[in-house]
């Protein structure tokens, strides 16, 4: 097993390899990954050998390993977070529903709606089990949605709307609301 020793400056090899890895740094801003890593793997051989390439390579692959399962707790963090918030906020909320406002001329509940109570509505009105979101695997868009106040869940369709477009949305959006002549 020969071992490299490293290469002076001022050499041929060090030049070799400044201009490998001036290749490669150009490579990354031109967008061309693989043109840069091989770059910087003949440089890597220039300097130490095929073993100093393999033991780089690890090295980034366990780094890389390390960021993602970090990335993945954090993710699993902020999901709990936010699930412990918004059920601080749904307990807040009156349970019981007459208590809720109601948009008589419409029949639809007010914003303040409970995520259950949303969920309670939604299902005994329509038949449908969740909104759509939910359904579709977004929950935490409806539950996000929900605790902020900013959205309602139409208890006629499923559909999470706007605050804001609510008349539009019974109006002229909502697939089950009774047609205004």
């Amino acid at each position: 097993m020969d071992r490299h020793l490293p290469i002076p400056p001022g050499t041929e090899g060090h030049d070799a390899i400044s201009t490998l890895l001036a290749s490669a740094r150009l490579s990354i801003s031109q967008g061309k990954p693989s043109l840069a890593l091989q770059a910087v793997i003949a440089a890597l051989k220039l300097s130490g050998g095929n073993e100093i390439v393999l033991q780089t390579l690890a090295r980034a692959r366990d780094i890389y390993q390390s960021r993602v399962r970090a990335s993945a707790d954090a993710n699993e963090l902020a999901t709990l977070f936010a699930e412990c918030a918004i059920g601080e906020a749904d307990a807040a909320v009156p349970t019981d529903l007459s208590s809720q406002a109601m948009d008589e001329s419409l029949d639809v509940p007010s914003l303040s709606l409970g995520l259950e109570q949303a969920h309670m509505l939604t299902s005994s009105s329509t038949g449908e089990a969740a909104p759509i979101l939910a359904e579709s695997g977004r929950m935490q868009v409806v539950l996000d949605a929900s605790a902020d106040g900013s959205s309602f869940i139409c208890l006629q369709c499923g559909g999470l709307v706007s605050g804001h477009r609510k008349d539009e949305h019974i109006a002229y959006w909502c697939s089950h609301s009774r047609q205004v002549v």
